[in-house]
């Protein structure tokens, strides 16, 4: 038993891969074939938050915004939980670096792990042109309230870029103003490469005896 201890106390931090960046940049898309590739567990801020629709209902722009605020409450508590038991996983939203950054830092202070940052995003007016076309589509959610918001996510879009949160390690920056030539095969590499690396390769977990 103590030669399996001594095994753990070998491991590596575990590593978060934290996809950030502009709506309609592709963040999902993205996220869900790293999460294939990668076997890692994702959080997608989406997903919670149209899950909390499901169960609660939707209306306006404020309750919106409202379980807009418990989603990000519930990443926060689905990341920490995942890291305090050593496993890796994927975090993907659109995270404001000024709000994002002091709570990953608090998660890291307490489960140390390796940060990965990719961060998408595109031409403002191309946004604009995307976010139109999925409202338009019916495809998102109801309880996004797209119509609603429309005005308000049209601005932002317009003239807002993401940065990276100032949690330190690797940062990938990606254009993604057309989606034909981003170069996905040269991301897979750069993430291999870093996920090879001493810094976040996570060595193989000891039997159990």
């Amino acid at each position: 038993m103590s030669e399996l201890w001594e095994d753990f106390g070998k491991l590596r931090p575990s590593f978060l891969l934290i996809i950030s960046g502009a709506p309609g940049a592709g963040k999902t898309t993205l996220a869900r074939q790293l999460a294939r590739k990668l076997n890692l567990p994702l959080v997608a801020k989406d997903d919670i938050k149209e899950a909390l629709f499901d169960s609660l209902g939707w209306k306006d722009r404020a309750w919106s915004k409202q379980l807009g605020r418990a989603t990000y409450e519930l990443m926060y508590y689905f990341v920490e939980q995942q890291l305090a038991v050593g496993r890796s996983l994927i975090v993907e939203s659109n995270f404001d670096s000024a709000h994002a950054s002091p709570r990953f830092r608090a998660i890291q202070d307490k489960h140390p792990f390796a940060p990965i940052q990719i961060i998408l995003n595109a031409d403002g007016n191309v946004l604009v042109e995307r976010f139109k076309t999925r409202w338009a589509s019916g495809a998102r959610h109801p309880g996004h309230v797209d119509h609603l918001s429309a005005p308000e996510e049209i601005e932002k879009l317009r003239d807002h870029r993401y940065a990276p949160l100032d949690l330190g390690g690797a940062v990938i920056e990606m254009d993604t103003t057309n989606f034909a030539t981003v170069d996905y095969a040269e991301l897979f590499g750069m993430l291999k490469g870093y996920l090879d690396s001493s810094v976040y390769a996570v060595a193989p977990k000891a039997e159990t005896r």
